[in-house]
């Protein structure tokens, strides 16, 4: 190799690395992105279902059995996602639980505006913004008593 060939590529392993650490951490960040919605909404699934699990075991002949129903629900959707951080702003009205005619809706409606809050978007050449969320993350589960 000559001497001067060496001076020449000097600097190409600094482009090299610049260019393989972009999509390095541009695919870590679609990853960890993309998970905790994922995770939240596995979460929410769970939770709604033992809501209803729980509600089959009240007496329907117990006094103020729609009100009780209901509010057990709420306890446990509460209890089911009291891992989730502070940060991601989970409050009491993301969730319901309303029993009519017979039937008891279990749902939680967490807005993606507050996801991103905590997990901010970034914009990439070709793809779009990631993560591309719907604007909000819905689970609903009924049972008919």
């Amino acid at each position: 190799m000559k001497p001067g060939l060496a001076r020449k590529q000097k600097g190409a392993a600094a482009i090299e690395f610049a260019a393989v650490f972009v999509m390095f951490f541009a695919v870590f960040y679609g990853l960890v992105s993309y998970s905790v919605p994922l995770l939240m909404m596995q979460s929410f699934h769970q939770a709604t279902a033992e809501a209803l699990r729980r509600a089959v075991m009240v007496d329907p002949n117990s006094a103020n059995y729609t009100s009780t129903v209901q509010n057990l629900a709420l306890s446990v959707i509460q209890s089911q996602t009291r891992w989730i951080p502070a940060a991601f702003n989970f409050t009491a009205t993301d969730y319901s639980a309303v029993y009519s005619a017979g039937v008891l809706t279990v749902a939680v409606n967490y807005p993606s505006n507050k996801l991103t809050q905590v997990l901010p978007l970034v914009v990439l050449p070709v793809i779009g913004s990631v993560p591309n969320l719907p604007a909000t993350l819905s689970v609903s589960s009924s049972l008919q008593f």
